[in-house]
């Protein structure tokens, strides 16, 4: 039951980030920082692209996906037809991977430590859920605040 919920959610979101991106008038904006935004909303889709990968993909699915954080937030300018292309690929991996979780580990520890201390496979994805809804509001307020 979890997991099908999780994979609706996931899908769900990382379509709505796919639209976020497409509704920029403007792609340059997509790398646009002002003030105190600190991050751009490509990097910050960078990011869920990583995130996802690592931790369902690589950790779960063990697609040999080999993160470098720093570039999430340090690369700029990639076109936004790659990031949707990114997203579609994204998709598709957490889709697959969550397909081989079972119950019985989605109440195991998660194989990775990420936090202070270990969590449930079940915690993480769901906290992986939610910082995928947290970014997406960002990128949200993102594109209302500098696209005009």
């Amino acid at each position: 039951m979890l997991i099908q919920t999780l994979k609706i959610l996931f899908r769900r979101d990382l379509n709505q980030l796919k639209r976020e991106l497409e509704q920029y008038t403007d792609e340059r904006i997509l790398w646009h920082i002002e003030k105190s935004i600190a991050n751009s909303a490509g990097n910050l889709c960078l990011h869920l692209i990583g995130n996802l990968n690592t931790y369902i993909g690589g950790e779960l699915g063990q697609t040999g996906y080999v993160r470098n954080r720093e570039l999430e937030f340090s690369q700029k300018n990639v076109s936004r037809a790659e990031l949707l292309a990114r997203i579609d690929d994204t998709i598709l991996v957490v889709d697959s991977a969550l397909d081989t979780v079972t119950s019985t580990q989605l109440e195991e520890e998660y194989p990775m430590l990420v936090f202070e201390k270990k969590t449930s496979t079940g915690y993480f994805l769901v906290h992986l859920s939610t910082h995928l809804g947290y970014h997406l509001g960002q990128i949200n307020y993102h594109r209302r605040l500098l696209d005009s």
